[in-house]
């Protein structure tokens, strides 16, 4: 089946997927809808780590061992600053700097946030289209038991120990939609809307929060599937298995697609956990979430496919 299929996507899990809808789709059939929730500015830099993550999977720069940054990085800026006693909680590799330093060159410059995004692409070889969720700012911010926390505070400063109560996307009710990102959802030829394997909290709800996104795939024909980021009770990457225990959820995939209802219409557990009771407009599916290789990638991106075509048809 052919048509335009429209992933939104946070950082490191979402980004596997996202690879691997790379491979399984021709370019021109594939936009990417990214989380900026997460953007903060650090030592005067405009960092984007959801886009970056995505960017850096699609073109073969991702680094496999740590899960985030740049394969081959060095660290010769970061050891400097700390030298100097510089703010070094937040790693910025060398490589990876470049592209901080790029962005916010161009947005000083008066480019928008999807134009660099562009540039950036092109640059590294990329013709899948890759969208932030807004041009305009939305930052999350978590209530904790320490009081509000911006995002990177909490995850990265202090390594998400502190418990969340609450999350606020400051800004979203004032943001526009990328109009591309909104095109893509309203085109007749949709096939399908991916809901990559991230975090619901942190990075699907930004980007749903942002006016006229949810709405649009509410009102699309075409079938809505999420994947599971939950697997045996556990998040593979990221704190999102944390925080539901925090708010009182059961961890587990069931609870990550109740998250969701209202907007899905088929959810992707994972092959070792057990099928769910069913949900009202809902339809489970099974496949190997795990994505430890390119071809695992490929494999989970051609399953979700052959799910949403099967919901499609019916």
């Amino acid at each position: 089946m052919t048509g335009q299929v429209v992933a939104l996507c946070g950082g490191v899990g979402g980004a596997k997927l996202a690879q691997g809808l790379g491979m399984a789709l021709p370019p021109e059939e594939l936009t990417i809808v990214v989380n900026t929730g997460d953007d903060f500015r650090h030592l005067g830099l405009c960092i984007s780590p959801d886009l970056d993550s995505v960017i850096y999977a699609l073109s073969g720069l991702s680094d496999a061992v740590r899960g985030w940054g740049r394969r081959d990085e060095t660290w010769t800026f970061m050891e400097a600053l700390k030298g100097l006693s510089g703010e070094s909680w937040f790693q910025l590799g060398d490589g990876d700097l470049a592209m901080h330093v790029e962005r916010t060159w161009r947005l000083a410059q008066g480019a928008t946030l999807s134009e660099v995004t562009a540039h950036l692409c092109r640059a590294l070889g990329i013709a899948i289209r890759v969208l932030p969720m807004s041009d305009d700012p939305v930052r999350t911010r978590l209530l904790t038991d320490e009081g509000w926390l911006d995002f990177q505070e909490y995850f990265v400063h202090r390594q998400c120990r502190p418990a969340v109560r609450e999350f606020t996307f400051a800004g979203a009710e004032t943001a526009r939609a990328q109009t591309g990102a909104l095109a893509a959802l309203e085109r007749r030829d949709l096939r399908a809307v991916i809901i990559c394997p991230s975090n619901p909290f942190v990075s699907v709800e930004p980007i749903l929060a942002v006016p006229g996104i949810r709405a649009a795939i509410q009102q699309s024909n075409a079938p809505v599937i999420a994947v599971t980021p939950i697997i045996g009770g556990k998040a593979i990457k990221g704190p999102a298995a944390k925080m539901m225990a925090e708010l009182g959820l059961e961890v587990s995939a069931a609870a990550v697609a109740r998250r969701y209802a209202g907007i899905i219409d088929g959810f992707v557990v994972d092959q070792a956990d057990p099928m769910p009771e069913s949900l009202p407009g809902h339809t489970f599916f099974r496949a190997a979430t795990l994505m430890n290789s390119t071809d695992d990638r490929l494999q989970l991106a051609r399953a979700v496919l052959q799910a949403a075509d099967t919901l499609g048809a019916t």
